[in-house]
């Protein structure tokens, strides 16, 4: 299962869902994807969310290095990609 992770009004939100669903079609496969909301604080850490968007696998965070940071809450995540600091994950 993939799981999005997001707070409403998130704009690296916009059009990710639909990139990620290009990307399992692409795939040929039905893989379940689920967006879910995160609306407070307490729940941000509850979730271990560490910034909108979050995109998980398996519940396993696609961001090698997301195991070892604690700096959940409602912000912005940014990613590292080969052009540098960006909203949402690399296709890849």
């Amino acid at each position: 299962m993939i799981e999005i992770l997001c707070f409403d009004g998130c704009p690296n939100y916009d059009g990710l869902e639909t990139r990620i669903r290009a990307l399992v079609a692409g795939l040929g496969s039905e893989i379940p994807i689920r967006v879910r909301r995160i609306a407070s604080d307490a729940q941000a850490h509850e979730e271990h969310f560490l910034g909108s968007p979050t995109v998980r696998v398996n519940g396993v965070d696609v961001e090698p290095d997301a195991r070892t940071r604690r700096g959940y809450g409602l912000v912005c995540r940014a990613y590292r990609t080969d052009a540098g600091l960006r909203g949402s994950p690399p296709d890849a």
